[in-house]
């Protein structure tokens, strides 16, 4: 299956690229997001290694249990032939309603037919207030993040 657009990437299609894995995970919905990854793609998630695609939709059920209320932003970096760097922040609040930003960069590897193959992410947690707030959208039934809501730079992050 093809998942484009593809590799070699130029800044439009990793613009493209990073919004859809944006508007992916905004979904909160595990097997819709693991589709993206190749079936033997690895990950390193903050200290956690995954590995196959079953593994990954077990993780992000899991995360989305934990981190509730969850909306995301991403932005690109850099890219160059089949890979994409991102960096990006998201709030969520944990399940006795304390808010936290979560920030951090993934760098992704991409087979040829467009599905990622390799995902390293690092992330930090910073505890905000409920008033601190920046990501503030009807999340629908997609979650996804309006076109006319502020992205990274635009909310100073």
């Amino acid at each position: 299956m093809s998942r484009p657009p593809l590799p070699p990437f130029d800044h439009d299609s990793a613009m493209l690229k990073a919004r859809l894995a944006e508007d992916g995970w905004n979904s909160r919905d595990p097997a819709r997001v693991a589709l993206a990854y190749t079936e033997d793609s690895v990950w390193r998630n903050r200290s956690t290694f995954v590995t196959g695609r079953a593994a990954i939709v077990d993780f992000l059920a899991d995360k989305w249990r934990r981190e509730q209320d969850y909306r995301l932003i991403k932005g690109l970096w850099a890219f160059t032939g089949n890979r994409i760097a991102v960096r990006f922040a998201y709030e969520w609040h944990d399940e006795a309603g304390k808010w936290w930003r979560s920030y951090g960069n993934e760098n992704w590897e991409f087979a040829e037919n467009g599905e990622m193959q390799r995902r390293i992410a690092s992330i930090n947690d910073v505890a905000i207030a409920e008033s601190d707030r920046l990501f503030h959208w009807d999340r629908g039934d997609s979650g996804r993040r309006p076109d006319d809501h502020p992205g990274l730079e635009e909310l100073g992050l």
